[in-house]
């Protein structure tokens, strides 16, 4: 059974950075698409950014392209999110999970507690 574990996130002010990191276990990275999605307080879970199983192609959301990178080391089961430039409108509870890249649409059943982003105006 495949699990997820998000790290990395926290409080910071408008314009700054968090690096985010995904841990994956019970299924090999290498071959599945990989991304991010968030979900705000009251609102639906969105997609964020995506990347390819070789790491040769990723895909944003227009809200956040630009501003975050997403990364992954299929050597060590890791996917990271670099967010930068940050808003308070990123503010949001931040998974990771497999990706279907055409649709943007979660392909694991299971979720990982997910990691707190809070960026302060």
């Amino acid at each position: 059974q495949v699990q997820l574990v998000e790290s990395g996130g926290g409080l910071v002010q408008a314009g700054g950075s968090l690096r985010l990191s995904c841990q994956v276990s019970g299924r090999t990275l290498s071959s599945w698409h990989m991304g991010w999605f968030r979900q705000a307080p009251g609102k639906e879970r969105d997609f964020v950014a995506a990347i390819g199983w070789t790491g040769d192609r990723t895909s944003y959301a227009d809200s956040v392209k630009g501003r975050f990178t997403i990364s992954r080391d299929n050597a060590k089961n890791t996917v990271a999110l670099q967010m930068n430039s940050l808003k308070p409108e990123d503010t949001a509870v931040y998974y990771c999970n497999a990706v279907d890249y055409t649709s943007r649409t979660p392909v694991f059943g299971s979720w990982g507690q997910g990691t707190q982003v809070t960026v302060s105006s």
